[in-house]
């Protein structure tokens, strides 16, 4: 057994009984240093979980002292909002917690769960919107425009202020983009109902208001079912989107002495962290270690794959039984 501190890197090498050997290698970049860690959105959760769950105690009181349905049929949404911030924010605290006994990899992975979780929620909190909205263009229902106007900009605000403490980590981090995403959603729709009462006060079209909310759903679906493709994505063990399978298999063939790639995994470990195994044919297998080191590092800072585990073969490819493109 080889040990390379500086690169926290091991490999060794066997045969295995096919007149080839290998070496197996695993780095995790100088020094060991990780960067794909989750960042600490902590203080966001909290901060958000603190003013939605205030908002919605707001919205039940001022829905119950003007007597609108409207405000407290939003007060149950807000409240699913509420959930789906302490789902990813669970999630996220799940993910830091050490590997142990059978989950060798820790609860890194339910942060991908927290993301498709979010999905549905979105989904089905879209369903209610629209079903809301039926109903009211078939039945319009009077609304209480300063009241309703005002909570709804109360709702503007602390819903907008939430998703903002979430857009930096949006891109990078699917459990955080369902957050994102469902405060930026609820943002839309309380601005909708502010313009939808500011109208029906000025012109009386009481179905301006469900109109408004069926293209805000619109915008909602688009986003949500990106979300959705995504995490049904990483929970099937698909390469993330944002890796290019064949584009890293052509860079491990580039690799000096390779002569051939296969079995080649990439998958999500988290939705902020990538994993990756694969067989590599090497005939003349000089300095095993500095060359598992190289490439180990060269995934890390080309392709964001910080989790890489490598077997290198010097006999023919052929005679590894996964070997083969259909094998799995």
């Amino acid at each position: 057994m080889a040990h390379d501190h500086s690169g926290h890197h091991h490999g060794h090498a066997h045969d295995d009984g096919h007149g080839h050997g290998h070496d197996h290698g695993h780095a995790h970049g100088l020094g060991g240093h990780h960067h794909h860690a989750p960042k600490d959105f902590g203080r966001a959760f909290a901060v958000g979980v603190a003013l939605n769950t205030g908002f919605v105690a707001a919205e039940v009181a001022a829905g119950l002292w003007f007597g609108s349905l409207a405000l407290l049929a939003d007060a149950g949404h807000n409240l699913s909002d509420v959930m789906s911030l302490l789902l990813a924010w669970g999630a996220a605290a799940l993910a830091k917690r050490k590997p142990a006994g059978r989950r060798t990899y820790g609860l890194r992975k339910a942060t991908i769960l927290a993301s498709l979780a979010n999905a549905i929620l979105l989904l089905v909190a879209v369903g209610a919107i629209v079903s809301e909205a039926v109903r009211r263009i078939m039945d319009p229902a009077e609304v209480a425009a300063a009241p309703v106007m005002a909570v709804a900009a109360i709702g503007v605000v602390i819903n907008t202020a939430t998703a903002l403490m979430f857009m930096g980590g949006s891109k990078s981090d699917l459990n955080v983009r369902g957050a994102f995403l469902h405060m930026a959603a609820d943002a839309a729709v309380s601005l909708a109902v502010v313009i939808g009462a500011g109208v029906i006060a000025l012109t009386g079209l009481l179905w301006l208001d469900p109109a408004l909310s069926l293209l805000i759903v619109a915008v909602i679906l688009l986003g949500t079912w990106g979300l959705l493709r995504d995490s049904v994505d990483l929970a099937l063990d698909a390469a993330p989107r944002g890796v290019d399978v064949e584009a890293v298999r052509a860079w491990l063939a580039e690799r000096p002495g390779v002569t051939d790639v296969h079995d080649l995994h990439i998958w999500a470990m988290s939705t902020t962290e990538t994993a990756l195994t694969a067989h590599l044919t090497r005939p003349v297998n000089t300095d095993p270690d500095a060359f598992l080191h190289d490439v180990c590092e060269g995934l890390h800072h080309r392709f964001d794959i910080g989790h890489a585990t490598l077997q290198v073969e010097t006999g023919d490819a052929a005679h590894c039984r996964l070997s083969p493109a259909e094998v799995v």
